[in-house]
């Protein structure tokens, strides 16, 4: 925050916050100011011109300045810290703060007594006329909270509060005031409207008529003319406020007409029996005047309704134009929710066509707000998803749902199913290596198996014996020298092969089947030798079993 150090209520304070966005405009700005609608914000704004402040008006001011210096020693005796008022500004975004402590963290708001408000204050329920303006001071000085207070300057008349940032709501007055800034930019202002007073036709010429037996004197012919031409240009084509105004008051006009022709009619009755030309040409004008009446009143309800039908149709149709706004910035992949909007309850009760076209602006400003946000939180979301699961698109299917989330509940959602994902194909692969693995020891085994098979097992032919005396001299054995070992047989040499098998049969390294094959070619070898098969806890019948 930057301090400024003007004084409020100076002319360089007055300077500054034509220049900014203010905090007591926030309420207006979001459609909720008791004072002030969103469309004279926007014209003050569009034009510089601030509605000049009435006597009755300053002497509140006034009174309300007093009152929050006598309620600031108070407020300070509670919080044991000295307060001080500051006017400080974040980017365009001004709040002027009637005091706030030396390391700023907290605020004070002061307004003056009065029972609506301090029954808020009891229930720490404020009105969005009152927390907007909060919100913005919280927003711009970056204090923890603020202390609300209403009183008259007195310890009697003293009720306060502890207001603190209500969370989705600093976002939204953002929003707001980038939303207003779009129809500030686009704004036309309009002349400021007057009271709307229905005028009537100009008055019709008295009707004088003087019968005996007959007619003796009248103004008829021209009155019938005047009056036939005034009916004539009556407007009824109802587009403005005055022509609303205008046509009501006619009605009431062409209703008097009518009973002042009544009474000449009858006047003219108490004279003379019967004057046909008469009558008719007071029956003529009164029929028109009839028909006038009935004309306009049925226009005046059907213009009425017709028109609060357009203004809600035309606001409606611009939502959904900003909504269409916002889905082509998400390039296609999602859209939006649906933004409701009230129009018809927002314009329900409102009179003129100022009034209505304002409370239908401001609904539709509402509702433009709330879809801004969903919207930057949707284009978060999307690039959360563009930069963490760039690679992993098809787990994630269903993004329209995901993008609605809260970014930081998005993110776990990416990380847990990246994971999930990625122990799964490990596990996947895993499996694979290990059927590939079997897959060559089954293929070696089989080829040991086969080999062996395949080989021939043949008994060497047993040489006679041979005496000492008959052997070479070489090859005799001399007394007293060590024996010479021999060579082992090949059922020895099997036996020992097998050993080793079995050992890795065990050791679940070979498949049984290899095993059962080699004790099967150990067996035929036994039987060719005539040898006794010999291995320490392994038995043929156990192999067999």
């Amino acid at each position: 925050m930057k301090i400024h150090n003007v004084a409020q209520g100076s002319a360089e304070w007055h300077a500054l916050r034509a220049q900014h966005r203010t905090a007591s405009e926030a309420p207006a700005m979001m459609g909720a100011s008791k004072y002030q609608t969103r469309t004279e914000l926007l014209s003050m704004k569009k034009t510089g011109i601030v509605p000049e402040v009435t006597a009755q008006q300053q002497r509140i001011f006034d009174r309300g300045h007093a009152t929050e210096a006598l309620a600031r020693p108070i407020v300070e005796g509670r919080i044991g810290e000295d307060l001080f008022p500051i006017v400080g500004t974040s980017g365009n975004l001004l709040a002027s703060m009637d005091g706030a402590t030396m390391l700023g963290e907290i605020l004070f708001e002061h307004k003056l007594w009065n029972a609506s408000l301090v029954a808020q204050v009891r229930a720490g329920q404020l009105e969005p006329h009152y927390y907007w303006q909060l919100e913005q001071q919280l927003l711009v000085s970056g204090a923890e909270m603020v202390i609300f207070v209403c009183s008259d300057g007195t310890e009697e008349n003293f009720v306060s509060m502890e207001y603190r940032p209500v969370p989705g709501r600093a976002e939204q007055l953002v929003e707001g005031w980038k939303q207003f800034e779009v129809d500030l930019a686009a704004f036309e202002s309009e002349p400021a409207a007057a009271v709307s007073v229905g005028v009537s036709p100009e008055s019709l010429p008295a009707l004088r008529i003087e019968v005996t037996g007959m007619v003796t004197a009248s103004n008829l012919e021209q009155f019938k003319a005047h009056s036939l031409a005034v009916f004539d240009g009556i407007n009824t084509d109802l587009q403005t406020d005055q022509h609303f105004a205008d046509a009501e008051k006619t009605v009431k006009w062409c209703g008097d007409v009518e009973d002042r022709l009544a009474a000449a009619k009858q006047h003219a009755l108490s004279q003379t029996e019967s004057i046909d030309a008469l009558f008719r040409a007071i029956d003529e004008i009164s029929a028109q005047a009839r028909a006038k009446r009935l004309e306009l009143d049925k226009l005046v309800k059907a213009r009425k309704v017709a028109i609060r039908d357009e203004i809600v149709i035309s606001a409606a149709k611009a939502l959904q134009d900003h909504l269409d706004k916002i889905n082509i910035s998400f390039g296609g992949k999602v859209r939006m929710p649906v933004v409701k909007a009230d129009f018809a309850g927002a314009i329900k009760g409102k009179k003129t066509i100022s009034s209505l076209r304002d409370a239908a602006d401001s609904e539709l400003a509402r509702a433009k707000i709330e879809a801004s946000q969903i919207g930057d939180g949707i284009r978060a979301n999307l690039d959360s998803l563009r930069s963490l699961a760039k690679d992993h698109a098809f787990l994630f299917n269903d993004a329209q749902q995901l993008v609605l989330k809260d970014n930081d509940d998005l993110v776990s959602v990416i990380k847990v199913r990246i994971n999930e994902h990625e122990t799964a194909e490990a596990k996947k692969l895993e499996v694979q290596r290990e059927q590939i693995r079997q897959q060559e020891l089954q293929r070696i085994a089989d080829e040991q198996a086969a080999a062996a098979m395949a080989a021939e097992v043949k008994p060497e032919p047993v040489e006679a014996p041979v005496s000492q005396a008959t052997k070479p001299a070489a090859v005799r054995q001399v007394a007293g020298s060590p024996k010479v070992a021999p060579k082992p047989t090949k059922l020895e040499a099997r036996v020992t092969d097998l050993e080793a098998l079995v050992k890795a049969v065990a050791a679940g390294e070979v498949p049984i089947a290899v095993l059962t094959v080699n004790w099967q070619a150990l067996d035929d070898l036994v039987d060719a030798e005539g040898s006794e098969f010999s291995m320490p806890g392994v038995t043929l019948e156990q192999v067999a079993a």
